[in-house]
């Protein structure tokens, strides 16, 4: 139904996935990744990240503590999705008007929807990668018996600090992670729809580089920042040196994560006249972090979240075809301890929405539109807010030629602030900063455009989409103040104006060759007084060669991350970089089972590289030279 919808899966998933969702995606014109060591990164979409990046499990909340902060890792597994889709336009508001940027849905298997073919099927995968000493291994299995089916799946992974070249240690202290997952499903599957259930546990442990000791004085006057008794001068340097080491002796601190989550969903084919499906999708979760500093708890973050929604999709009515539907969500978080810089709060969400489609002959066109209601309450005080949103948007895509389209989106959304910046007062060490909400933020709206114009068949294809989002009342981290690499952070609101550019062309020489080239490029600014906003990506180019020959596949891409110049205040130039990545495989059969053997090999030149959209840009470089061996077969 998405205007503008991408995805990866099948063998591509294979060769792609990464430990962090984030790291996965970023080979997608568009996409980048927040980077936080090896542990954690969360998907950016056209400069957007969370909140304005909602991520699900098959149309569900995560519910985990992703949003509050990068160094919080996503509670999804690649190596257990079937599927990761991208989406934008007027489809992301069935799942939330503050989704501006878009929406990353991950697909799994863990409650069956259909019966096995032969009774039951399924994979297991391990691999192995020098540079992390990373060991990672994934299995599923599904059975059905009857109206029956059960599903169990899990997944393992362990890897050491990784590897960072020309760098005083060898290696980022800090950027180790170990983490385990297991789920159970059960489903009823008759003719005409399917219920399930199924309980997944997750237990992680990663580390947090760039931590240092030195800063945990820090307290804000006002608008500066006293450390320490140091009275610093305020001349923010652009140009931060990113040669010196960061390195300390000391071990680094850890998060030890455990999130358990019931899910449920239901499918129900034409329940009355005029409907052609319910779709029913729900989750608890219980999820808690301890952040671990010299063998204590240092602060304990915890979210008891639950979410439900209902989708109608009704039958043709004058030619439209849609969807509406109903969704609830509540979510208590708390964070306790050292750096509880946010009190424990209760945020209840409430949605409703509508998503409409039209064909008239080379024409196709998409409605959207949703209301959200929202309230949040703060601390023993009581402190609430309490706002409503409203979002539409429009889009056409006309097919001129049976080999080309060009697709037009308008929309208008509208974000509300979260839980973070509208009460967030406190030190945050993992990101060095010290951050300070503001209980007055409104409802920050979103004006965008986007203009794409595909060629989807043939020898040359291409995909060129342009895109232009004014935001009234743009809520962003504002640094205040800046002592060495700390920060003073104030959550602000200002129009801001994003523009941007992303495409990818390739043309097939033959039945054995495809090479094209790749792109993409976003500016974030202050509308009023101009200045650049933080983190946004640096511009990105780069070609990208794919080859098969009978079992064998290959595949290489080279590109430049470009130095990013466009900072804001107390920010840092990043310097760029060049990357070569290249991968092949073989697809073989034994007896019942078809294998793939894969060998991939990242950062082939050992550059030393660090990413602008990271908290960590000067602390926390990214990974060296990478080669990676797996195995995965299906049954």
């Amino acid at each position: 139904m998405a205007v503008s919808a991408d995805a990866i899966d099948g063998s591509n998933l294979v060769l792609l996935r990464e430990a962090t969702l984030g790291t996965t995606l970023e080979s997608m014109p568009g996409v980048r990744a927040d980077t936080f060591g090896g542990g954690a990164s969360r998907p950016i979409i056209r400069g957007q990240t969370a909140p304005r990046v909602k991520v699900l499990s098959d149309g569900s909340e995560l519910m985990d503590a992703s949003n509050v902060s990068p160094d919080h890792a996503i509670t999804t597994e690649p190596m257990l999705a079937r599927r990761i889709e991208v989406l934008r336009g007027p489809s992301t508001l069935l799942y939330g008007g503050g989704a501006i940027g878009g929406v990353v849905n991950v697909l799994d298997d863990k409650i069956p929807e259909s019966l096995p073919e032969n009774g039951f099927e399924g994979f297991a995968e391990v691999r192995g990668a020098t540079g992390s000493r990373e060991r990672a291994g994934a299995f599923g299995l599904t059975a059905g018996e009857g109206n029956i089916a059960m599903h169990i799946e899990g997944a393992k992974r362990r890897a050491d600090d990784y590897r960072v070249p020309h760098w005083a240690s060898s290696r980022l202290n800090g950027s180790d992670n170990e983490s385990a997952t297991g789920s159970i499903g059960l489903s009823w599957i008759g003719s005409r729809g399917f219920a399930g259930l199924a309980f997944t546990k997750t237990r992680s442990q990663y580390g947090l580089p760039g931590h240092s000791h030195e800063y945990e004085g820090c307290h804000p006057h006002g608008s500066h920042l006293h450390c320490g008794g140091h009275d610093h001068d305020h001349d923010h340097d652009h140009d931060h040196d990113h040669d010196h080491d960061h390195e300390h002796d000391h071990a680094a601190p850890f998060v030890r994560l455990n999130s358990q989550r019931i899910d449920l969903r239901g499918e129900y084919r034409e329940p009355f006249a005029g409907i052609q499906k319910i779709r029913l999708r729900g989750g608890l979760t219980d999820y808690r972090h301890d952040e671990i500093d010299d063998g204590e708890v240092a602060t304990t973050f915890k979210n008891r979240g639950e979410d439900m929604r209902v989708e109608l999709e009704h039958k043709p009515v004058a030619g439209w075809r849609g969807v509406a539907g109903l969704q609830g969500a509540r979510s208590t978080f708390s964070a306790l301890g050292v750096e509880s810089f946010l009190p424990r709060t209760v945020t209840r969400n409430m949605g409703v929405f509508l998503h409409e489609e039209y064909t008239l002959g080379a024409w196709r066109f998409e409605l959207g539109a949703r209301q959200d209601w929202q309230s949040v309450k703060a601390g023993a005080q009581g402190s609430s807010s309490s706002l409503h949103g409203t979002s539409l948007s429009a889009a056409t895509v006309w097919s001129f030629s049976p080999q080309y389209a060009l697709s037009l989106s308008l929309s208008r959304s509208q974000r509300l602030p979260n839980a973070q910046e509208l009460y967030a007062d406190g030190i945050h060490l993992a990101t060095n900063t010290y951050e300070v909400g503001n209980p007055d933020l409104r409802a920050e709206t979103s004006r965008n455009v986007d203009l794409t114009l595909r060629k989807h068949a043939g020898d040359a294809r291409f995909s060129l989409g342009v895109f232009h989002n004014y935001i009234k009342n743009y809520i962003y981290a504002n640094t205040l103040d800046r002592y060495e690499d700390f920060r003073l952070i104030e959550y602000a609101q200002r129009d801001a104006r994003f523009t941007g550019i992303e495409g990818e062309a390739s043309y097939r020489f033959g039945p054995h060759l495809t090479a094209g080239v790749f792109g993409d490029v976003v500016h974030g600014k202050l509308v009023s007084h101009g200045g650049n906003l933080p983190r946004i990506p640096a511009a990105r180019a780069g070609l990208r060669a794919k080859t098969n020959w009978g079992n064998w596949s290959g595949n290489v891409e080279a590109y430049r991350v470009f130095r990013q110049n466009r900072v804001a205040d107390f920010e840092s130039a990043t310097p760029g970089y060049n990357m070569v990545n290249l991968g092949v495989s073989y697809d073989g059969r034994l007896g019942a089972a078809d294998y793939t053997v894969y060998l991939r090999a990242t950062n082939l030149f050992d550059v030393r590289a660090f990413n602008h959209a990271s908290f960590l840009a000067a602390t926390a470089p990214l990974p060296g030279r990478r080669v990676m061996l797996g195995v995965r077969m299906e049954y």
